[in-house]
């Protein structure tokens, strides 16, 4: 398994880089959505977890249309120890302590952690990840892998996901849609594009 390892300045490697997509609709007990986004960043940084880069706070309208608030979304590049299914236990770890319920799909939440991607890391297999990429909008709506599945499948369809991560790391490829994230952005209908704008 390849995972993109960071340099340390003073040499050798910290951790391993990876994606994260933050987002949140409802209040916690750190408040509103976008502080509750904040407070989670906080409690990764006491997990051991190094926050590279933070894009900008987004508003994003709720999906599918009116399920919901409008969500806060931001996006970071992060560096941590551990394989990918120890990253996503942190994050599963930071939702659980700020509230978050698992109800239904695409219901609102206090705050939602998605490990984006891990360098050029494909889980579990190219053809499992290509099936959950190629899945109708109908069966995304009723059926959730249950297995780590990276890239995210639905990384190149979501706008709330590609602005932000834009502002990161616009380079990063895509290992098997061979895409940037500039170039997957620009592949979006200008209506998704227009559905993020900045927070206020």
């Amino acid at each position: 398994m390849k995972t993109l390892a960071i340099p340390d300045p003073k040499g050798g490697e910290i951790g391993k880089c990876a994606l994260i997509a933050l987002g949140g609709n409802q209040s916690s007990v750190a408040g509103g959505p976008a502080e509750t986004l904040h407070r989670a960043l906080d409690i990764m940084v006491g997990m051991g977890v190094r926050v590279v880069a933070l894009s900008p706070f987004y508003s994003t309208y709720a999906f599918p249309a009116g399920s919901g608030p409008n969500f806060v979304n931001t996006t970071a590049s992060i560096r941590v120890e551990g394989e990918p299914d120890q990253v996503l236990a942190i994050l599963h770890a930071v939702e659980a302590e700020l509230g978050r319920e698992r109800q239904s799909r695409w219901a609102p939440r206090t705050v939602d952690l998605d490990l984006i991607a891990m360098g050029d890391v494909v889980l579990p297999d190219v053809q499992t990840q290509t099936d959950w990429r190629e899945i109708p909008l109908e069966q995304q709506m009723v059926n959730a892998p249950d297995q780590l599945i990276l890239p995210h499948p639905r990384l190149q369809d979501r706008a709330f996901v590609l602005v932000p991560l834009a502002d990161i790391a616009p380079d990063w490829r895509h290992p098997l849609i061979g895409k940037t994230v500039r170039e997957m952005l620009n592949d979006l209908p200008e209506a998704d594009k227009k559905g993020v704008w900045p927070l206020e």
